[in-house]
């Protein structure tokens, strides 16, 4: 149905990619391999600063993930890279500072319009400010901050695969009609 050929990518930032971003990557991975999208769309995820880069997930993140099927051991953290902002169609904020440094970051309107925060999907939140809809970091807490953040995440995850969804049947649509003609009207 969709275009193996360009895969629709997202992907997800916090500020070491140990905790938030790979938790929010692998739900969204598999949220979109149970609804059939996981050949079109590629999920990844990295962190704002190089902190924990090469280390694994916080084992309290991967034991959230794990309690529901989710595995997690083959992620490796990573910092950010410049050139995503090209090369992805999604990029994910998870607290109102990864999008501010995002923000900065950007390197024209075409990259700030693709950063969003990831909770801004969660109907429960929409409308609010973007500094009402982060994810604090659990890294600071213990095990009930860690399901919290599992369940902030997973309140947006049917928000995500939803506008995922449109805007591959939008590419799709473009490509099989070509570019809209705007006629005048005299």
């Amino acid at each position: 149905m969709y275009s193996a050929s360009s895969p629709y990518r997202l992907i997800t930032v916090c500020t070491g990619n140990i905790c938030r971003s790979p938790m929010a990557q692998l739900m969204l991975t598999e949220a979109f391999d149970a609804g059939g999208l996981g050949g079109a769309v590629v999920v990844d995820s990295a962190g704002t600063t190089a902190y924990e880069a090469g280390h694994p997930i916080d084992p309290r993140a991967a034991r959230v993930l794990s309690a529901h099927r989710i595995h997690s051991d083959g992620h490796i953290a990573r910092k950010w890279r410049p050139e995503w902002f090209r090369e992805r169609d999604l990029i994910l904020a998870l607290d109102v500072d990864h999008y501010g440094w995002l923000h900065e970051a950007a390197p024209d309107s075409e990259a700030l319009a693709k950063i969003r925060m990831l909770r801004s999907f969660d109907p429960a939140v929409a409308g609010r400010s973007t500094l009402d809809v982060g994810i604090e970091d659990p890294w600071y807490g213990g095990h009930r901050d860690f399901d919290l953040t599992w369940d902030l995440i997973r309140a947006a995850v049917p928000g995500i695969v939803a506008h995922t969804r449109d805007a591959l049947g939008a590419r799709q649509n473009a490509q099989l009609h070509g570019p809209q003609q705007v006629r005048s009207i005299s």
